[in-house]
C-alpha cells in the first residue's frame, strides 16, 4: 500500500494540470514559453504518474483496468474482473 501522502499528491497534481490545462494551451499556440515558465511545476502533465486506483502502487500498473498487476492477478483468479480468465494451452 502507498502512503496516504503519495496518493493525495497525486490527486493533487491532477487538479493542478486541469485548471491550467487550457492556459497551457494558449500559450503554447502563442510560442510564449517565459509564460509556460512561470506555471506551476505541476501545472505540467508530464509530471502526473499513474497508480493502482485500489491499492495505489506506482509500479505494474495495467492502463487498460487502472490497477497493479498484483491486484489484478489476485482479482483475475478469483473473477472478480468480467472477460478475464487464466490463459491454458
Amino acid at each position: 500500500m502507498a502512503k496516504e501522502s503519495m496518493k493525495a499528491r497525486e490527486v493533487k497534481r491532477a487538479k493542478i494540470v486541469a485548471k491550467y490545462a487550457e492556459k497551457r494551451k494558449a500559450l503554447k499556440e502563442a510560442g510564449d514559453y517565459e509564460g509556460l515558465q512561470k506555471l506551476p511545476k505541476n501545472a505540467s502533465p508530464i509530471r502526473m504518474h499513474n497508480r493502482c486506483k485500489l491499492t495505489g502502487r506506482p509500479k505494474g500498473y495495467m492502463r487498460n483496468f487502472g490497477i497493479s498487476r498484483v491486484l489484478f492477478r489476485e482479482m483475475a483468479n478469483k473473477g472478480l474482473i468480467p472477460g478475464v480468465k487464466k490463459a491454458s494451452w
